[in-house]
């Protein structure tokens, strides 16, 4: 990271009370950045109250549907890069609830990406879309130059957002980089239905941790500081190489594992060895999915900083100290 990049920029973020979002506030504060949040709920424990961050950025309330709103933060406070996080990321409730999750997912992506169009301070946009951006592929690991090809609504939502930054980029010149990572994991994670959160609550209250699926689908997982990591490099990157604009990195550790075995994993750190409750509900999931990082290993010099297990011992020392406090 460079600091002296970031010092006294103001930057955007949006979905800031997410995983992903609020580390990545945290770090840019503390690179000295004007951090803009803007959040649509509060939530109670998550990682920019918890932290006491609330009270060191700019708290915008307010909705991606709400397009003049994103226009005057973007004018008002001068933004000059934008993360853009903000999105519905539950498989399960996209299943149930499709056109909330396009709207949010879709129609917020391009009322954003149109109000950074029409800002002309903006100068990088990085965009979180995700390996499900990819659908199901013959032959894995995805590469960027695999198709987009979601078929079912969460993995459209993502596909669709992603096709439509590049639109922005080749259509216009809009400055977009999008991301395409894995499951990230980490401290800070309050959606208890994910299979790290939910093992590690269950394990440390000492209840049986719930399988959603059959324990069979093989995924990436991500620790979430490295995640932030990348998002700030390539926003960095991109503010040197402006050709870099409309390019696509996937993030990974390479490591792809299954269920079943990343739950043996945490149980392994935590010396626990408790029975699993196997619901085998989990519908239209794709069997398996993992990432080649080659792209951005040799295009930005990106690698790692944890290794998995650090992180997932990171994680776990969170969410001890998180339930030990008495999380809501």
């Amino acid at each position: 990271m460079d600091r002296s990049f970031w010092r006294n920029r103001p930057v955007l973020v949006t979905g800031a009370t997410g995983l992903v979002g609020g580390w990545l506030a945290r770090r840019l504060v503390e690179a000295d950045a004007a951090v803009v949040a803007l959040v649509r709920d509060q939530v109670p424990g998550c990682e920019l109250s918890r932290s006491g961050l609330l009270e060191r950025l700019t708290l915008v309330r307010g909705d991606l549907a709400d397009q003049a709103l994103l226009e005057r933060v973007l004018g008002e406070y001068e933004v000059r890069t934008v993360f853009h996080l903000a999105a519905q990321t539950i498989v399960g409730i996209a299943m149930r609830n499709p056109t909330s999750t396009w709207e949010s997912n879709i129609g917020g992506a391009w009322r954003l990406f149109e109000a950074c169009r029409r800002s002309p301070l903006v100068s990088e946009v990085v965009f979180a879309s995700s390996d499900k951006a990819y659908g199901a592929a013959e032959a894995l690991p995805y590469d960027e130059g695999t198709p987009l090809r979601g078929v079912h609504p969460y993995d459209v939502s993502k596909s669709c957002a992603d096709l439509i930054a590049h639109s922005y980029a080749a259509t216009w010149g809009t400055p977009i980089v999008t991301t395409r990572c894995g499951n990230f994991f980490g401290g800070g994670d309050l959606n208890w239905s994910r299979i790290v959160p939910g093992t590690l609550r269950s394990l440390l209250r000492g209840e049986t941790p719930i399988i959603r699926s059959d324990g069979s689908l093989i995924r990436d997982y991500f620790y979430v500081e490295d995640g932030v990591d990348a998002y700030m490099m390539l926003a960095e990157a991109l503010a040197e190489r402006r050709e870099m604009a409309g390019q696509s990195f996937n993030f990974s550790y390479e490591d792809p594992v299954s269920v079943f075995a990343l739950v043996d994993r945490i149980q392994a750190r935590l010396g626990t060895s408790a029975p699993l409750q196997i619901l085998g509900k989990a519908s239209h999931e794709i069997p398996a999915q993992h990432l080649s990082a080659a792209k951005a290993r040799n295009t930005l010099g990106w690698a790692p900083r944890f290794a998995f297990d650090e992180g997932l011992d990171r994680t776990i020392t969170w969410y001890r100290e998180y339930l030990r406090e008495g999380a809501p």
